[in-house]
């Protein structure tokens, strides 16, 4: 649809809608264009109206934090949309089952888990991000992933229809599930166990030390870029790299980290084509040596 047509159907959400709205700081790499449509949903009911409203004519894309996602320095032809302060909710049910909305941030869940005396969460301080992309790709690290926590799901779809899901009616695999990509996540209900809170943080605080030892924090990344694949060799995808790559290898200012080459930095001023080249180069030179192919852990937006 033309930007005039959908300010006139769009026109009772004026104060959340921005149209060719700059994406660019709305990511960690701080790469990115316009989107045509700019949505910020404050609550479930305005998001399914926005959503009957638009009836499914336009592509859309949930973001999130912004932490694993690449964008295009092209216009977006379709909604992104993000889930605003009535999806930042987070509470405690009886005594180990946590509800929270998809847009709180995982690290806020490990610290409300650790407050009330639960663990099984400590993992998720080292994950950048929200409860809904993190179940969307089923994130993890010190092998523990959402599915080992999750109990249950509540979900939109794109022409505004709610419903909840049980996670083991859900199929998860290393960094993916088999839900419709059109489901849009609104909460989650999450299991934990009682434990004491010193020994919660002492775990906690493990970890972190562990990621801060091993991966590039406070730059302008976005996580990691690919999956570690599992099906094709035992090898993790950062021994891939590291013996198939130029490691100083650079497009502009879209670099490999020095510290950890699944990594990959926004020096300055990169552009998408520069991240892209960078990441088709390192699946090529893979590919070349090794014969395996990687698959992209982090999402872009075209």
């Amino acid at each position: 649809m033309k930007i005039n047509e959908l300010k006139e159907l769009l026109d009772e959400f004026d104060d959340n809608v921005r149209f060719e709205y700059d994406l660019k700081k709305k990511n960690w790499f701080n790469i990115g264009g316009k989107s045509k449509i700019f949505y910020k949903a404050d609550n479930l009911k305005e998001l399914a109206s926005f959503l009957k409203k638009l009836n499914n004519k336009e592509k859309i894309f949930i973001l999130g934090a912004g932490s694993n996602t690449l964008i295009n320095d092209e216009l977006f032809d379709g909604a992104v949309i993000k889930l605003g302060k009535n999806f930042n909710n987070i509470s405690l049910l009886g005594e180990d089952i946590i509800i929270a909305g998809s847009a709180v941030l995982d690290k806020t869940l490990s610290d409300f888990a650790m407050d009330k005396s639960l663990g099984g969460f400590e993992f998720l301080s080292c994950i950048p991000g929200t409860i809904g992309g993190g179940i969307r790709m089923n994130a993890g690290c010190f092998k523990k992933e959402f599915k080992d926590n999750l109990l249950s799901i509540q979900v939109i779809d794109k022409i505004g229809n709610v419903t909840t899901i049980a996670s083991k009616d859900i199929k998860f695999e290393y960094r993916k599930n088999d839900l419709p990509e059109d489901l849009i996540f609104l909460s989650a209900s999450f299991k934990g166990y009682k434990s004491e809170i010193k020994k919660i943080k002492n775990e906690t605080f493990k970890l972190k030390t562990e990621k801060e030892k091993n991966q590039p924090t406070k730059i302008k990344t976005s996580g990691s870029t690919f999956k570690n694949p599992r099906s094709q060799t035992k090898k993790k995808v950062w021994e891939l790299i590291k013996e198939s790559v130029p490691l100083d290898k650079s497009f502009g200012d879209a670099y490999i980290s020095d510290k950890h080459c699944n990594f990959f930095v926004n020096r300055g001023n990169a552009t998408f084509k520069d991240m892209k080249n960078l990441i088709d180069f390192v699946t090529k030179n893979v590919l070349e040596k090794t014969g395996i192919s990687l698959e992209k852990e982090i999402k872009i937006l075209e």
